[in-house]
């Protein structure tokens, strides 16, 4: 599965976090990426989000967080700046294109 975020809503961002997880309690042997793109950059920077702890909870279950490089020199964001684990894609319309060739299904909640 695919997941797909780029609001920067915490209540949307929240809301997609408990999708997976609710997701994986399910079907534990499901792969997992969350992209991440535009305005939700807030979610995966460490001085901006309030998820943290979330996200590392789920990367802990092996979902993989995949952020947007073009996103990040347009909001002007380093990759010192991400928290830890995140993978850098070159461009989240790519990276949404490339899984869902290689058979995982999309969501965007």
């Amino acid at each position: 599965m695919v997941f797909h975020v780029n609001d920067a809503s915490s209540q949307k961002q929240r809301a997609a976090l408990k999708n997976i997880s609710n997701l994986l309690a399910e079907m534990p042997e499901i792969p997992v990426e969350l992209v991440v793109q535009g305005d939700a950059i807030n979610l995966v920077v460490s001085n901006e989000t309030t998820l943290a702890q979330e996200l590392a909870a789920l990367q802990q279950q092996g979902v993989v967080i995949a952020v947007c490089h073009n996103t990040m020199k347009a909001k002007g964001v380093t990759e010192a700046e991400l928290l830890p684990g995140m993978t850098i894609v070159p461009s989240a319309v790519g990276e949404l294109v490339r899984r869902q060739r290689q058979g995982l299904a999309y969501i965007k909640p």
